[in-house]
């Protein structure tokens, strides 16, 4: 399909075939864990990689392919891989590229299980890590090494909002061999083409935005066909972190809607964090988006929109984020993001009770998702808390 089309059209299109499932405009879920073979020569050409063909889901089913089919044409990608998870889709990506005795360079800000996995269980296999304020591309090129073979980003990082300049670093890498992959969540596929930028791969939680129901955990990765098709034989099927068919069709039914909610999402989210800048309870609002962001022009420059998660600090001491909290009524408190409904994460406060590495942000930090109610419901919501202080 052409990737001149736009993204709704992409969205509601790509993949598709309806003959090829019987005139079904939707695709139906081939919920097999094996499929059969017609006769004991289709059996040996089949299993003997003579012909490709459906055998085992765990390798390739026809409801995965077309959630795979119609991500690549949103992102602009030759070919993805969805995962069980995006930490499926984060490990697999690291570890197809890593080998005893090498070094990764990451952004210090990326997601704390992603911070995890560099730190706490790779080094058990040789693979080292160190990490750099990526806001710097300077910053990136002084902590480079010999055996640095990959450079891990995410742009921007869903606690802080910091950002990477894209092509810089990939132009960066480039010249020196070394592979590059983000975390491209926070902007999603339509918003932030990472691939056109020169970064390796891009990585998705698809059960954020690309799910867009708080109903699914996925994960997946676009790239170039010869990269997706080493992950498909060795850290997929190896590792076996795949995705159901029932959860890849969840995800083709978020991606047909995907253009309207992402629009919805960064006007209403757009709307609410300016509102909030002008309150006197509120100390700072930090959303890529605005001018008063500090990286806004390179935002504006590797970015054609923006989503709905964002920071912001109230002026509350840890009592004061306790009333806020259990005062809001339609914002949930909850981790994650990237569904219909809008959430609360008091992100200081549980630092402050469980101190991890961000030990500087300050007891009102906050990260606040714009869902898709409307979004002077959600102002109100917002105000009357902050009332309750």
């Amino acid at each position: 399909m052409s990737k001149h089309l736009g993204p709704g059209t992409l969205g509601a299109h790509a993949g598709d075939d309806p003959q090829r499932f019987h005139g079904a405009v939707s695709p139906p879920i081939y919920e097999t864990s094996l499929f059969a073979f017609e006769n004991f020569d289709a059996m040996v050409d089949g299993l003997s990689g003579g012909k490709s063909r459906y055998v085992y889901t765990r390798g390739r089913n026809p409801t995965v392919e077309v959630a795979e089919e119609k991500l690549a044409a949103l992102e602009g990608g030759e070919k993805a891989k969805f995962f069980g998870s995006g930490m499926a889709a984060i490990s697999a990506t690291i570890l197809a590229n890593v080998a005893a005795g090498d070094h990764v360079l990451c952004v210090e800000s990326v997601y704390s299980v992603t911070h995890r996995l560099l730190t706490s269980w790779l080094p058990r296999f040789g693979v080292e890590t160190s990490f750099v304020d990526g806001r710097s591309v300077g910053a990136v090129e002084e902590a480079l090494r010999a055996n640095t073979r990959l450079i891990f980003l995410e742009s921007p990082t869903s606690i802080l909002f910091h950002l990477q300049d894209l092509e810089s670093v990939a132009r960066l890498a480039k010249e020196r061999c070394i592979v590059t992959a983000i975390d491209n969540t926070w902007a999603g596929p339509l918003f932030q083409k990472p691939l056109a930028l020169g970064i390796d791969y891009s990585i998705y939680t698809a059960s954020k935005y690309l799910g867009g129901h708080s109903d699914v955990v996925a994960g997946a990765v676009v790239s170039s066909a010869a990269r997706i098709e080493r992950l498909l034989n060795d850290e997929h099927a190896l590792l076996g972190g795949i995705i159901g068919p029932f959860e890849a069709w969840l995800c083709q039914r978020g991606m047909r809607t995907l253009a309207v909610r992402m629009r919805q999402h960064q006007e209403s989210s757009l709307r609410f964090a300016a509102a909030m800048e002008s309150h006197p309870r509120v100390r700072r609002v930090i959303h890529p988006g605005l001018p008063s962001h500090p990286q806004h022009p390179l935002a504006c420059r590797q970015m054609s929109g923006f989503g709905g998660l964002f920071g912001l600090e109230l002026d509350v001491d840890l009592d004061g984020m306790r009333r806020f909290a259990d005062a809001l009524r339609l914002f949930t408190l909850g981790i994650s993001w990237g569904g219909h409904e809008s959430l609360f994460f008091p992100v200081g406060a549980v630092q402050a009770k469980s101190p991890r590495r961000w030990n500087v942000i300050p007891v009102g930090y906050a990260r606040v998702y714009v869902g898709l109610e409307d979004v002077q419901d959600l102002e109100q919501d917002f105000l009357q808390a902050l009332d309750q202080v």
